[in-house]
């Protein structure tokens, strides 16, 4: 009897063969590292909920833009910590705020050799701690934050940023930020848009990162979107493509990688996955305990979302994953 299932097993014989038919191929190429930046501090400063990961100075985030190049890391997202907050996040726009300042200065250290990307949101910045300004009712106000929101990415652009990344799901977010950049000459700023981005229970320790609580013990349910629901995730989608989007996101990814093969399956663009504070501290806090092999399961993680289908992973990992990668 011929056994052709045995084809199956023969091609897993030995590392070579198993490399020469592998159908995912997870490398260095397909990384961006979200960096956290903290006005106000003179040394880098630990983030408990997030082993490995720092709030960093502007001379410590300099350097770690190098260490990405000499990795050959392709990409590196900032978020900003700011020392003051206000009701309509003012640091977010500023010329002087700490994002726009680290910006220059990453693009002063790496010239062109990193992507630059700016998460676009007032979440950070503002003392509510919701996406964008409220109204009287003490609900996002969308149209007055999209004004706002047009003012941030002219700030970033200006900044030297590549890339905007909107994540406050706003209706319209997208639209409001091209127009902005276009008509203040920046047409060559790409939008990485967070198109479907989830009201997820795996945010808390990116929370503990950017000093972000909700005021009175809110949530953002009713902008993001709800975890239970699939197919929304592609009308979102199509609404950023049709504003303009460059590049959509689906978040979290682990979580979500049927959304991920969704939209995969549905657009042209690059497609982004972003690996969440959650997914990264229950791998480190499994492999501290000795429950795991740290090394292994961080590459199975990522090779699952490059599987599902997303060009580009946002991963607290990026730099641990390239050491692995180049071997």
């Amino acid at each position: 009897m011929a056994f052709p299932e045995r084809r199956l097993r023969r091609l897993r014989r030995t590392p070579a063969l198993r490399r020469l038919v592998a159908e995912t191929r997870l490398g260095v190429d397909d990384l961006v590292l979200p960096a956290f930046v903290r006005q106000g501090i003179d040394h880098p400063q630990p983030i408990g909920s997030l082993p490995g990961v720092v709030q960093h100075t502007r001379e410590s985030l300099r350097k770690e833009a190098r260490r990405l190049v000499d990795l050959g890391v392709p990409g590196l997202i900032l978020f900003g910590v700011p020392e003051a907050k206000d009701a309509e996040g003012s640091q977010a726009f500023a010329t002087d705020g700490i994002v726009q300042v680290a910006l220059r200065d990453v693009r002063d250290e790496v010239g062109d050799a990193l992507v630059l990307m700016a998460d676009l949101c007032l979440d950070e910045y503002t003392d509510s701690g919701h996406c964008g300004v409220l109204d009287a009712a003490g609900q996002p106000d969308n149209d007055r934050t999209l004004e706002l929101y047009g003012r941030v990415a002219v700030a970033q652009a200006e900044a030297g940023a590549d890339v905007c990344a909107p994540s406050g799901m706003m209706d319209g977010q997208v639209a409001a930020i091209r127009r902005a950049l276009d008509g203040s000459g920046h047409e060559q700023v790409a939008i990485v848009a967070y198109a479907a981005k989830y009201a997820s229970a795996l945010y808390g320790p990116f929370r503990d990162a950017v000093d972000v609580t909700i005021a009175g013990g809110g949530d953002r349910r009713g902008y993001q979107q709800d975890p239970r629901n699939r197919r929304e995730a592609r009308a979102e989608v199509a609404l950023d493509l049709d504003e303009g989007a460059d590049v959509v996101m689906v978040k979290p990814a682990l979580a979500y990688l049927d959304v991920i093969a969704d939209v995969r399956s549905a657009v042209d663009v690059p497609v982004a996955a972003y690996h969440v504070s959650g997914e990264y501290s229950m791998l480190k806090a499994a492999a501290e305990r000795g429950w795991i092999d740290h090394d292994a399961v961080a590459l199975e993680h990522l090779t699952s979302i490059k599987r599902a289908g997303a060009d580009l992973i946002f991963t607290y990992l990026a730099a641990d994953a390239a050491e692995l990668l180049r071997g």
